[in-house]
């Protein structure tokens, strides 16, 4: 072990019938813990997902490597599932003391450098953004600070090795199969190992929780579409395990895919019945109209952009309307059919 200061009590659970490790990593939001998985393989190991890079992060990896015997030399590969801050930000970290080489879907670094790039502005885009769309001056003073706040958990950035989306991709001693699975995040994979029916899906299939998805501004125009997509390709898939990003690993994965499918259907349903009921809406007031007007600015900034995302999906399918005022407002209502 390097000289670092080690730190304690790893929660570490070994499943050697599917060898790999999975690693929980502490998260100071209700999410509790990031998943992170290691698969030792004959050439070295790779680590997916290392989570965000804070003081006590760090120094759960450096008791984790402890507890598995292995040392920043050991490592060969780092692989994201996405860019978001929990799974990404340690990526470069890991980089500098291993060397290892850190991969990912070109899609998902480009939104990784949108987002956390040294020429990002989306601490001004998605105020601009949501003031669009309706958020109230008092919520927007928050953002940017809220956003800048992530940038210590995303360095230093890694070098990045693109992942061949639909070829085959060694991690460990076997070979997956990577999945497109994007609307949680652009670019989101999944992988998949045939034989043994093992999914890491990252944030695409969440075992209790529904997983967010985001309209962002420069991003991706219609991320619930994407998302749908998604869940139906892992559906076709013959999954016997998965290993999601949070919560515990999970079996029952078709069940879940079929109960996120119809989660969101109802949810269009439900709000096509607001903009019916109103006449119009801001996506503001559709957001308070579900998720209630007390939220902290973390849980705002996801609450809105998933509002979007459903207002866009509405207005894919035809079933909704944007409205554009002179005064650079946004409302959206229901899509009136042609008179016969």
């Amino acid at each position: 072990m390097n000289q670092e200061e080690k730190g304690s009590s790893p929660d570490i659970h070994y499943i050697e019938e599917h060898q790999l490790s999975q690693v929980k990593i502490a998260l100071s939001n209700p999410l509790r813990w990031v998943n992170s998985y290691v698969l030792q393989g004959d050439d070295g190991v790779t680590v997916i997902d290392p989570g965000p890079r804070t003081a006590s992060s760090e120094q759960e990896w450096l008791a984790a490597m402890e507890q598995l015997e292995m040392d920043f030399s050991d490592i060969v590969s780092i692989v994201l599932t996405h860019h978001h801050p929990d799974h990404y930000g340690l990526a470069g970290w890991f980089q500098e003391r291993s060397g290892a080489k850190v991969w990912m879907s070109e899609r998902a670094h480009r939104e990784a450098m949108l987002m956390w790039g040294a020429d990002s502005s989306m601490d001004r885009a998605l105020p601009a953004f949501f003031r669009q769309h309706g958020m109230p001056e008092t919520k927007l003073a928050l953002l940017p600070e809220h956003l800048n706040s992530f940038f210590p958990q995303v360095t230093p950035q890694p070098e990045i090795s693109f992942i061949g989306e639909d070829l085959p991709f060694r991690m460990g001693n076997r070979i997956w199969m990577p999945v497109q699975t994007a609307g949680h995040a652009p670019g989101h994979l999944s992988f998949f190992h045939a034989d043994s029916g093992v999914l890491l899906c990252g944030d695409a299939v969440l075992p209790q929780i529904s997983p967010n998805v985001s309209l962002v501004p420069g991003s991706d125009a219609e991320p619930l579409a994407l998302f749908l997509a998604g869940l139906r390709r892992l559906r076709e898939l013959h999954v016997r395990t998965a290993y999601p990003g949070h919560r515990h690993p999970f079996t029952h994965f078709r069940e879940r895919i079929e109960a996120l499918l119809l989660h969101h259907e109802e949810r269009l349903t439900t709000i096509a019945g607001m903009l019916s009921a109103a006449g119009r809406l801001t996506a503001y007031e559709v957001c308070t109209a579900l998720f209630g007007d007390k939220l902290g600015i973390h849980q705002l900034r996801f609450a809105m952009c998933e509002a979007l995302a459903h207002l866009a999906e509405l207005a894919r399918r035809g079933d909704a309307a944007m409205i554009e005022t002179g005064d650079g407002m946004c409302y959206f209502s229901v899509r009136k059919p042609p008179h016969s």
